[in-house]
């Protein structure tokens, strides 16, 4: 299917690895112009030289730790104005009530949770009247509560909130705003919390790929997989599509288990 991309730019927040590097390469071999927004300066150098490569599309590197308005803000204006805006970067710490203390909340929330609503706040108004579109990936642990993951769970049901709320009344303007809830992605930060659910149910960490066999069809989605989802509900394709979160995760919070 073409998605209709060409010429379009699009900023991936947490782009130096996982879903996020995934997006910036989807997008980019549809014809989008992409900046890549992450802490790891020498990972999006390197993507940045294999997408422009590949696709001959211009790739902006924004080296930042995006856990408060400050950086946001610097953020918006070196990036803006963009077509599409892609909320990705998080690192809500897994763990249940009495294992995250405040500090880690507060520090998963500035990133994740106003980080993405900062980031919209700042990129919204560009978009008014030129089919913009925020694409906010989350996680289904917002629909699919999980003690173990306690933290992540309230905050990604607070962007899922922030999403509908958001994208119920945007295509009155022009913006269409959307959210990915995927399940368990193969990416560095699932390990991490796989390793914690592997203590809370297995008893032991080094345990954790035996939670493979819990999995719908044993195996966890790939970046890419979700990267594809987010392309098209960024597209005209999908131009229809607001205020909604299409979950990504084999079935998972369908049928109301944890993995």
């Amino acid at each position: 299917m073409k998605l209709d991309l060409t010429d379009k730019s699009a900023l991936i927040t947490g782009a130096s690895k996982g879903i996020g590097l995934a997006v910036a390469q989807v997008l980019a071999h549809e014809g989008c112009d992409v900046h890549l927004a992450a802490r790891n300066g020498e990972a999006m150098q390197a993507a940045k030289t294999a997408i422009e490569a590949e696709t001959g599309r211009k790739v902006t590197v924004h080296v930042a730790d995006l856990g408060s308005t400050p950086a946001m803000e610097a953020l918006a204006i070196a990036a803006g104005p963009v077509d599409i805006l892609v909320n990705n970067a998080g690192d809500i710490p897994a763990g249940p009530l009495d294992v995250v203390d405040d500090a880690a909340w507060r520090k998963g929330f500035d990133l994740k949770v106003f980080g993405y609503i900062t980031l919209s706040r700042l990129l919204y108004p560009q978009m008014r009247g030129r089919d913009g579109v925020i694409v906010n990936v989350i996680g289904n642990s917002g629909e699919n509560w999980d003690a173990s993951y306690i933290a992540g769970s309230t905050g990604n049901a607070a962007l899922m909130a922030f999403t509908k709320a958001l994208g119920g009344a945007s295509l009155n303007e022009g913006v269409r705003v959307v959210g990915v809830n995927p399940g368990p992605v193969a990416t560095d930060r699932m390990l991490k919390i796989m390793k914690r659910k592997a203590i809370d149910m297995l008893g032991s960490e080094d345990r954790w790929q035996e939670l493979f066999d819990k999995y719908p069809g044993k195996r966890p989605a790939t970046s890419e997989e979700v990267a594809d989802l987010v392309a098209f509900l960024a597209s005209p394709r999908a131009g229809y599509i607001t205020g909604t979160i299409v979950t990504i995760d084999g079935g998972i919070a369908a049928r109301g288990s944890v993995i």
